[in-house]
């Protein structure tokens, strides 16, 4: 009886341990915060092109204060100083442009402080395996499963873990691959994309 007992004992804690494993082998990757502190990207280092949309404040200035979107041709009209040329310009070089342009005989050290609220120029392309492949419009943190929802989501034919982003640094370009239906089913964190970034979906082989 006594080793009876003891099989059954040992044969329960087996049970529990297997059962263990199994939980902790499809457990989901949790958040994790510092991962997702770095989708986010430093607005101030993005550059300004058409499309995108400010607020412009002037200190102690407000006939001067205004939102203002970038036009087809890169420039603004600004009081005062008449038509600037923002494309290409970080938020603090079209800062330092203005109140160079507005200290010209108009305001003694003036200070100007752009906001950014729509960065229609930075986009997304998602090519490929997805139901509606183009080019969207980027979004502050922007993942590769928001950018694939964007474009509609996977086909039945896409190799989802096989995903590809294509991404211009300093000059070169960057290959990744992605493993989106991991990222999907929770078990890999989620990647971040950054503007300009192509992803490319390539069809499953069969």
């Amino acid at each position: 009886m006594k080793n009876a007992g003891w099989f059954a004992m040992t044969r329960g804690l087996g049970l529990a341990l297997a059962l263990a494993l199994a939980a902790c082998s499809h457990a989901r990757v949790p958040d994790d915060p510092l991962r997702t502190a770095e989708c986010r990207i430093d607005l101030n280092d993005t550059q300004l092109g058409p499309g995108d949309v400010f607020d412009v404040r002037v200190y102690e200035e407000t006939q001067l204060t205004g939102t203002y979107r970038v036009s087809a041709d890169g420039t603004i009209n600004f009081p005062l100083v008449g038509q600037l040329a923002i494309d290409g310009l970080t938020p603090p070089a079209a800062s330092k442009l203005m109140e160079e342009r507005l200290s010209q005989g108009y305001l003694r050290n003036p200070q100007v402080s752009i906001f950014v609220k729509e960065y229609n120029s930075k986009k997304i392309s998602v090519l490929g395996q997805v139901t509606k492949p183009g080019t969207f419009q980027y979004i502050d943190s922007m993942t590769i499963i928001q950018a694939v929802t964007e474009a509609g989501g996977f086909t039945p034919i896409a190799a989802k873990n096989d995903t590809v982003v294509t991404r211009n640094e300093k000059g070169q370009k960057k290959r990744m691959q992605v493993r989106v239906e991991s990222i999907s089913e929770g078990h890999e964190r989620n990647f971040c994309l950054r503007p300009g970034d192509i992803v490319f979906v390539p069809e499953r082989l069969f």
